[in-house]
């Protein structure tokens, strides 16, 4: 094997057995390795000291654990803290971790940038610059000191998940897996605007939350916001949400960020309550918050309580995100974007 050495953190049992067969090792070398990768969090091949000295430099030859530290973090007066991980030259992505009393929950990015081109994103102004691999989406849980402390990892950072669909597929696999982390999928969200065929083997291979970022219920509305609208329709992903029977341990809630002036009249709430009937949801409404360039500002509280209690009063499960890390550039892809800039 030639070229720079590859991470064996990232990789599934079988694709760990696969390197292991190569070597003509035994095949539980392979769970040796895995234990090693994902339970007890090591960052050198030396430090796997049940395996045989010999395959421990063989493996060096071509392989390197690839886990990397942070380059930086920002803490706000709230407690959030965000940190910025490399990826790739010249590049940068971000992953948020956010404590809430019991709950510590990590947000981590599935690209570098973004193609969705979502108006009000400040990581869709940056553009696609390209994909994180596995085990640059597991390496934001892994390398920061709070990982011990986490009970919740949500992928609602830069890019769209289901953009980058086999990798985000493999970091759930390793997530849940009794070989991997083993985390419940009960801890884990995936949010996603709504890329149908995606989302199709997600629902059907994992069983992770799904998130859809809605924003509007009004098709034309949505696709003013959000451009990938006009290719995958919002009727078309509700009926795909009502094709399938999530059961009672499977959460499926709807982002809505609030638009002063746009997405917040009774009209909203009217056909939010017809569009998402039948559907056992929850709608998660977000204040929108200040990205530079972007014309729109968040309603006033007043107007936030009274379009959540109109929704409540539909039977509708409606919550309030509370605004976290306004102090440190809170929205998703600033820091990454104001470091590429001083580079």
């Amino acid at each position: 094997m030639l070229g720079m050495p590859e991470a064996l953190f990232g990789k599934t049992l079988k694709e760990i057995e696969e390197v292991v067969s190569a070597y003509k090792m035994p095949r539980y070398t392979a769970t040796q390795i895995c234990q090693w990768l994902y339970r007890k969090n090591i960052i050198s091949i030396d430090e796997m000291t049940n395996l045989p000295k010999s395959f421990r430099e063989l493996l060096k030859e071509n392989y390197t654990i690839g886990k990397v530290p942070p380059l930086t973090f920002e803490v706000s007066a709230d407690g959030t803290k965000k940190y910025l991980f490399q990826a790739g030259k010249g590049k940068a992505i971000e992953s948020a971790y956010i404590p809430d009393n019991d709950r510590h929950t990590l947000c981590v990015s599935s690209q570098i940038g973004c193609k969705m081109g979502c108006v009000f994103c400040a990581t869709g102004k940056q553009g696609f610059q390209g994909q994180l691999d596995t085990h640059e989406i597991l390496n934001q849980m892994v390398s920061i000191p709070e990982f011990p402390q986490l009970t919740n990892l949500v992928y609602m950072g830069m890019g769209e998940p289901f953009d980058n669909l086999t990798n985000v597929m493999k970091s759930l696999e390793i997530l849940t897996s009794e070989w991997g982390f083993a985390w419940s999928p009960r801890r884990i969200t995936v949010s996603t605007i709504g890329i149908i065929p995606g989302m199709k083997i997600f629902i059907e291979k994992s069983n992770c939350h799904l998130a859809v970022s809605l924003h509007s219920p009004f098709e034309d509305e949505r696709a003013m916001l959000m451009p990938m609208q006009s290719r995958y329709s919002l009727r078309e992903i509700i009926k795909l949400i009502k094709a399938y029977d999530f059961g009672r341990q499977r959460r499926i809630s709807f982002e809505y960020i609030l638009f002063d002036g746009l997405n917040v009249s009774r009209k909203h709430v009217n056909e939010l309550a017809r569009l998402l009937d039948g559907i056992r949801c929850r709608i998660n409404l977000i204040r929108f918050h200040e990205v530079p360039g972007v014309p729109y500002k968040s309603p006033d509280d007043q107007l936030i309580k009274q379009f959540m209690n109109a929704l409540n009063s539909k039977g509708i499960i409606t919550t309030l995100r509370t605004s976290r890390g306004q102090d440190i550039q809170a929205a998703c892809g600033l820091l990454a974007q104001t470091r590429a800039q001083h580079q």
